[in-house]
């Protein structure tokens, strides 16, 4: 089972081969379809059950899905003997899939989703001793963001009752951030503290959400403050009532919220102290296996670091020399780097630094969408109910927060899924990139693939709302590529920007393995992108300091990306004329997030049933 957690998760490697379930004909007992299909049910009970022992563990995953119980006023607990006993119950799970389970009568998809827990179960297991190399904080996905995140975002208010759940919610923030403080004190006695460039960023943000009203006397309300006003006041309350539970939210801000984050302030202050400029995993105990395993999870690979490394320095030299034709397509003279010089500080590439020049980037943001989505017939088959919204980045994490990410919907559609652009530095944020972010957050990237994944009936649950991080990622990546089959980028500008957003993923490659396996510094990984692509330095300093905090992590969109590729080539060299793309998006779309040769193999089977399928129709 997926472990349901914040923070960076390390998703499973599975080292599979065929997942078809065939049953020995010699064997003494010969099992018929009936008791396959009756003893596949009972399989899928059990996973389904597995999911909801989970679930009813995790208010916020519950609240993720939009899922409202008695929790829906609780948060996680992340304290480590909750660790402790989730140890074990993966143990107890793992030995009821290997001593309990006739695999011989599994079908072929409930034998995938067995051998798919199984791994991850595994997996989980294996990864419990690095459970204290992580940042709870962070500049990328920090719980001193994530937690008002949470709120702003994930709290729906439709009732008093949901108000009232907000309200607790705040109270129960020192209890959760009594553990956060915890966590990191252990994490110091083991020799992990944050690197020290974290600690600038962690603090401003922390200091961001207790500033304004009521912590304070200034004129501005706090973002939380405003959050929950704007919320209760859709409900049309009398004054009385609302009065009454702004009044409550307004003490459990000061007594709860800010406290909580006094200590945590007070607690970074002094780690801060300690703290090194030594950015690579290789400073940890056992730095160096644990970078190994990260990468495991991370691309379901067994590439080692420096082949990795390796390639990464190929694409990079592969994707300039493109770029180069593009330079010929728009007769500039001179070299790659004076085109990304060009690129860079030419005003007519880049929307105002200004309330207007934001509106207008989202304005037309969410119109590429719009006309991808009129576009999906040709390549899809199957295809989101759910829809998708545009937003920017809220300010109180804008400064810190990465430059563009997707948020999930709810299964049922009553939260669409977010497109999140982050225009603190419009700068940053190229008109000749928007076209690339567009396709890999929204529509045909991560909005499709994961929302398609929940809106699947026929697989498990852990499997629609788990993931692997080459799969999803990968597919983002493909599918900023994908729509130039179908005349998208008709600008050689922003067919540069597409480009340019392949070259930083390659450059991803190189970087993190130089930072985590070669002991790079921070400037080192900077000078890299700034001299290796048209990005701005903001991007760069953005980029090194998440390498830094989620090792490994970056590694994921190339190598996804080239997987899904290699396959397709495939598919189409062994099936010519029968090769049909949507079909081919359909293998990789309906069976959720997959390893990568887990994916490869259903490829494969795919190719030979439509083979064999043809071959069937012919002989007819």
């Amino acid at each position: 089972m997926n472990k349901l957690s914040i923070g960076i998760i390390l998703f499973s490697i599975a080292t599979l081969g065929s997942c078809k379930n065939t049953t020995d004909t010699n064997a003494a007992t010969v099992v018929n379809d009936q008791e396959i299909a009756e003893y596949s049910q009972k399989m899928n009970a059990w996973f389904e059950e597995q999911f909801q022992i989970e679930l009813a563990d995790s208010p916020m995953m519950q609240t993720y899905l939009g899922v409202k119980t008695k929790d829906y006023g609780s948060w996680d607990d992340i304290s480590t003997q909750r660790e402790v006993a989730d140890l074990e119950k993966t143990k107890q799970r793992l030995s009821y899939l290997k001593d309990s389970v006739d695999v011989a009568k599994l079908n072929d998809e409930t034998l995938l989703s067995y051998t798919l827990l199984k791994q991850d179960l595994e997996n989980e297991i294996e990864d419990f001793e690095y459970r204290f190399y992580t940042y709870p904080v962070n500049q990328m996905h920090g719980m001193q963001a994530e937690i008002p995140a949470f709120l702003i975002n994930m709290h729906r208010i439709a009732d008093s009752t949901d108000a009232k759940a907000y309200i607790s919610r705040l109270n129960k923030i020192e209890g959760l951030f009594n553990q956060l403080v915890e966590n990191l004190k252990i994490r110091e006695k083991n020799g992990i503290l944050l690197p020290k460039f974290v600690y600038t960023k962690v603090l401003g943000d922390s200091k961001n959400i207790i500033t304004g009203k009521p912590f304070d006397n200034s004129k501005e309300e706090s973002t939380l403050l405003t959050d929950f006003r704007t919320k209760l006041e859709t409900l049309k309350l009398d004054k009385q009532k609302e009065d009454a539970y702004l009044k409550e939210a307004k003490k459990a801000l000061v007594s709860s919220v800010k406290p909580a984050y006094q200590k945590l302030i007070a607690m970074l202050e002094d780690q801060q102290q300690r703290a090194t400029t030594d950015d690579g995993a290789w400073k940890f105990p056992k730095g160096e296996a644990f970078y190994n395993t990260a990468l495991k999870r991370t691309t379901t690979t067994n590439m080692t670091a420096k082949e990795i490394h390796e390639l990464g320095l190929k694409e990079v030299a592969r994707i300039h020399s493109e770029m180069k034709d593009i330079m010929k397509q728009v007769d500039f003279k001179g070299t790659l780097q004076d085109f990304f010089k060009f690129m860079k500080e030419d005003k007519k590439f880049y929307y105002a630094n200004t309330e207007e020049g934001k509106k207008a980037y989202l304005d037309e943001a969410t119109a590429l969408i719009n006309t991808m989505k009129g576009r999906l017939d040709e390549l899809f088959i199957t295809k989101p109910k759910a829809d998708i919204v545009v937003k920017a980045v809220e300010p109180f994490r804008e400064k810190s927060a990465g430059k563009a990410f997707y948020q999930r919907g709810t299964p049922d559609g009553s939260r669409p899924g977010t497109y999140y652009a982050n225009l603190y530095d419009m700068e940053a944020m190229p008109k000749y990139q928007m076209e690339a972010l567009a396709y890999h957050e929204g529509i045909p990237g991560h909005h499709m693939q994961i929302s398609i994944a929940q809106e699947l009936e026929d697989i498990p649950k852990f499997r629609k709302f788990g993931g692997y991080t080459a799969y999803i990622e990968g597919w983002g990546l493909y599918n900023e590529y994908l729509p130039k089959e179908i005349g998208m980028y008709s600008d050689p500008y922003s067919d540069f920007g597409r480009l340019a957003m392949e070259l930083w993923r390659a450059c991803r490659l190189v970087v993190d393995t130089g930072i985590h396996a070669k002991k790079w510094t921070r400037e080192q990984g900077i000078k890299y992108y700034t001299e290796n692509t048209p990005n701005a330095e903001s991007d760069a300093i953005k980029m090194v300091e998440r390498h830094i905090v989620m090792p490994s992590q970056a590694t994921a969109y190339k190598i996804g990306m080239n997987k899904i590729l290699q396959l397709r080539k495939m598919s189409k060299e062994q099936l010519g004329e029968q090769f049909d793309i949507r079909e081919f998006h359909d293998v990789v779309l309906t069976n959720g997030a997959l390893p990568l040769n887990v994916l490869e193999q259903l490829v494969k089977d795919w190719i030979d049933t439509t083979l064999a399928s043809n071959t069937k129709e012919e002989d007819a």
